[in-house]
């Protein structure tokens, strides 16, 4: 998704620096005009936007405070934005220490999978300050479809546990929909077709239900990192006090789906514990 985004700040216009830490990865970036740096850091040293989209909050822990992390480095006047479906807490903590420095951040994560990236159509959900938002807003643009900011530090982050709690359900949904239409002798395509333009319509059944029929399990998003954010999700709604027993569930298959070899697929091989490889 990262290097999607790139693509779309080059034909733009915008100098865009880059860091992966496996390098080759903006081999074809750098092609196209973006310039490698060392580090986060040194990316940060070069701009005065830095966006960051990684795997886990781990991972968003050692790039923004890690010793060639971009909070050692930031500016002044800098804007930080952390992409990655992480923990609400997490982006306060960055938001405070930007603070500390005289810079500005926001949590802004995104929805849209692999193809939301190519097309530019990302759905990106913010929290953060109203004049941060307002000044780096036409660069969110670039990518993204709908562009909303939701509250204060942590609320992108908020809003992007309530997508995938959404999620989670119709994952479920539709492959329990192909499973017992596979089941009852019908052909799935033709009952996706009919069903899909009606009241069980919806962005999974549209988007992941044709990969199947393909037996394409190829990651739009993988199944790892939507159990890593089916796990943050439970854990704020236990800190909310609320109950989300169709969300366990999904987590509890999508973790007997990684615990089959799956954990690197995409998150429509949840078909795969009816329909087997």
């Amino acid at each position: 998704m990262g290097a999607s985004m790139v693509r779309h700040l080059l034909n733009a216009g915008h100098e865009v620096h880059v860091y992966n830490r496996t390098k080759k990865k903006t081999d074809s970036l750098v092609e196209a005009g973006a310039i490698w740096q060392e580090s986060p850091a040194e990316v940060m040293k070069q701009s005065n936007v830095i966006i960051t989209i990684v795997g886990y909050p781990t991972d968003v822990e050692e790039t923004y405070f890690g010793e060639k992390g971009i909070l050692n480095a930031v500016k002044s006047g800098d804007v930080l934005i952390d992409m990655t479906t992480s923990q609400p807490s997490l982006a306060v903590k960055i938001y405070e220490a930007a603070k500390e420095k005289g810079a500005e951040a926001l949590d802004a994560p995104v929805s849209g999978g692999d193809k939301g990236a190519q097309n530019g159509t990302l759905t990106t959900m913010v929290g953060g300050d109203q004049a941060t938002f307002e000044k780096v807003k036409p660069i969110l643009d670039v990518f993204s479809g709908k562009v909303m900011l939701q509250g204060p530090a942590g609320s992108g982050q908020h809003t992007k546990m309530a997508n995938q709690i959404m999620i989670a359900g119709t994952m479920t949904g539709m492959t329990e929909l192909m499973a017992y239409a596979k089941a009852a002798g019908l052909d799935v395509a033709k009952v996706i077709e009919q069903v899909g333009s009606g009241a069980a319509g919806n962005w999974s059944l549209a988007n992941y239900s044709p990969r199947i029929l393909t037996d394409d399990y190829s990651p739009g998003f993988f199944v790892k990192h939507f159990i890593k954010d089916l796990k943050i999700a439970l854990e704020e709604a236990d800190k909310l006090g609320v109950d989300l027993p169709g969300t366990t569930l999904a987590k509890d298959l999508y973790e007997r789906l990684a615990g089959k070899g799956f954990e690197d697929a995409g998150t429509q091989a949840l078909i795969k514990l009816w329909w087997e490889a």
